[in-house]
């Protein structure tokens, strides 16, 4: 085992920095060797009464996930949640996403907690992929975490807030969703989106904030304000629409919201 010289915490093979407190590694640590990596770690998504559920299968491996999503497990496992170093509680802070992400170690089966969303599992090959609030759920543990700062525009007033979350390396990620995913490959294009409903982008696809039409009265007339524009060269992974049931659900919750408000008579 390697730890960092830093915070003393246990250092992944192979990582260029710490994952606890993101110091950099100063003497980078080894790949493992053939016998030491004879673990595997396998993610599927299973359906069970309309709902799905994400099946962790685990041998002498590890991965870590959203606290609270855990339903059950099987097997010679163990389940870890440390309070993290300074350094991603405060990445923690500005994405929103949850400060401790539970690890389970060993051998064995788990499932995740059913839901009504989508799952995705994304195959990273040395690459960093750029994901909307609430979207990470679960990944190998060489995956890294991290924050991605958006400009003060897009910020304001795309509806992805000043910071998302970023996973980088080379390993599986699941990601959640409100409907299914479609894939947008862009090659120094543009993608015009008129909602919140890219879910994902590669590092390599910057996100601004535009009129939808050029001049004001335009925009006005045209009946669209502004738009999220994703240009670049990458990928965009977006859920135009919603499932079946989230959609249900939001019809359902809008009828009483308007039932619920007082009349103004």
């Amino acid at each position: 085992m390697h730890y960092c010289s830093n915070c003393g915490s246990e250092v992944n093979p192979g990582a260029t920095f710490c994952g606890n407190c993101g110091s950099p590694v100063k003497d980078k640590v080894p790949a493992p060797s053939a016998q030491e990596s004879a673990g595997s770690l396998t993610f599927d998504v299973v359906t069970r009464e309309q709902l799905n559920m994400v099946k962790v299968g685990l041998v002498n491996s590890s991965f870590r996930y959203e606290a609270g999503a855990m339903h059950y497990m099987k097997g010679n496992l163990e389940l870890e949640a440390s309070v993290p170093g300074i350094g991603k509680f405060l990445k923690s802070m500005v994405t929103k996403e949850k400060i401790i992400k539970p690890i389970i170690s060993g051998t064995g089966t788990i499932f995740l907690e059913p839901s009504f969303g989508e799952f995705t599992i994304l195959n990273l090959q040395n690459d960093e992929w750029i994901l909307d609030q609430g979207a990470y759920y679960a990944s190998e543990m060489k995956i890294e975490i991290g924050a991605f700062t958006n400009k003060a525009i897009s910020a304001l007033f795309s509806g992805e807030k000043w910071f998302q979350t970023v996973v980088a390396g080379t390993g599986k990620v699941v990601i959640v969703s409100a409907g299914p995913l479609e894939e947008i490959e862009l090659s120094s294009e543009k993608l015009v989106v008129d909602g919140r409903f890219a879910v994902a982008r590669t590092s390599g696809v910057e996100l601004s904030v535009n009129k939808a039409a050029k001049g004001i009265f335009s925009s006005i007339v045209s009946g669209e304000g502004l738009v999220n524009t994703f240009s670049g060269t990458g990928k965009v992974l977006i859920a135009p629409v919603e499932n079946y049931f989230n959609t249900l659900i939001s019809v359902v919750r809008d009828i009483h919201f308007k039932v619920s408000q007082p009349s103004s008579g």
